[in-house]
């Protein structure tokens, strides 16, 4: 079954070669299985590489940009089809929409706000989706970190490791998908 997958990433083109490297191995298996790339829309940084490889394999890209990015002329050139927002709490909104899937590859302050909110929603009940941190390079590893305090400070219960899935290779990450079964309802409160 054909998914879109949204990919959350950096915007910036500064980074080290192995990020772009990852977005690259992310996009070619998006458009061998088919599926959709759903992401920021910016024509920029490890969004621009992800599209790149998609089309140059063949696949369909959706990208969601506000106005203000759009007027800045970053948005990628390249998509199947460009949604405009007025703002960023709806551009958001409409990547969750449309989302089957959310991934994190490295990024900044927007890539940890996008992935904070899918698991947030995701722990209120919102969603059921897979959620995958592509930890490329150790990337997330503080994050990951800060995550085992929260859990040992009981800020939340460890169980909720099942919402989101950890690996550093892109394979395993699509495996996963592919075989994801949703947890099931877990009470939130202590």
């Amino acid at each position: 079954m054909k998914k879109n997958i949204c990919v959350f990433c950096s915007s910036s083109s500064a980074v080290e070669n192995v990020y772009f490297d990852a977005a690259a191995e992310a996009g070619k298996k998006i458009a061998e299985n088919n599926d959709t790339l759903l992401f920021g829309g910016a024509n920029v940084g490890l969004m621009r590489k992800l599209a790149l490889v998609v089309k140059e394999n063949k696949g369909k890209i959706t990208g969601v940009i506000p106005q203000k990015i759009k007027d800045n002329n970053l948005a990628c050139e390249i998509t199947d089809k460009l949604i405009v927002t007025p703002d960023m709490h709806s551009r958001k909104a409409k990547l969750e929409e449309l989302a089957d899937v959310f991934i994190a590859l490295p990024g900044g302050f927007g890539t940890l706000e996008e992935l904070s909110e899918v698991l947030t929603l995701k722990h209120l009940g919102y969603h059921n989706k897979p959620v995958v941190i592509l930890n490329i390079n150790g990337f997330y590893d503080n994050l990951l970190e800060f995550y085992e305090t929260i859990y040992k400070e009981k800020f939340a219960k460890e169980y909720y490791r099942e919402y989101y899935f950890v690996t550093d290779n892109t394979e395993k990450a699509f495996e996963y998908i592919k075989k994801y079964t949703p947890p099931e309802n877990i009470k939130k409160w202590f």
